[in-house]
């Protein structure tokens, strides 16, 4: 099938009623301490807690889900999520997590400029090695 096959054939879908995907309602990323990692997700992210379940915790991100949840069998070191945080001012939000403990892959800096912004990123780690990422659009124009 070509792209244009793939195309049209996703216009027909949308057409007919067929499932769309809107936005991203979930994102799990699989931890082996469940109770340090909750408190650091809710006490030095600030994240806002949900709720929990058994070998799960939940939070709000930004009106998406985001699922800590002890791994499935067999792959227990595996780390295959980046959690892009996105920040209104990166610079503030990067010296309140340094002041919480949050140690960072150097300064923020810029990644990609484009007319009228750019876009800057910092980077870390949760206390399992889970990258994270501070992102923030820093309009200059």
């Amino acid at each position: 099938m070509t792209t244009q096959d793939a195309t049209a054939v996703g216009a027909e879908e949308s057409s007919a009623g067929g499932a769309q995907i809107r936005r991203l309602g979930q994102l799990g990323v699989a931890v082996q301490d469940l109770e340090t990692m909750t408190a650091f997700y809710r006490e030095v992210l600030g994240l806002t807690f949900l709720f929990a379940a058994p070998g799960m915790s939940f939070f709000d991100l930004g009106g998406v889900r985001l699922m800590l949840s002890l791994p499935e069998k067999g792959v227990e070191d595996a780390h295959g999520s980046i959690l892009y945080l996105d920040v209104a001012d990166i610079v503030t939000a990067h010296a309140a997590l340094l002041a919480r403990g949050v140690v960072f892959e150097g300064q923020p800096h810029v990644v990609h400029r484009y007319p009228g912004g750019e876009l800057w990123m910092a980077f870390f780690h949760d206390p399992e090695g889970n990258a994270l990422v501070l992102m923030s659009d820093v309009k200059t124009g």
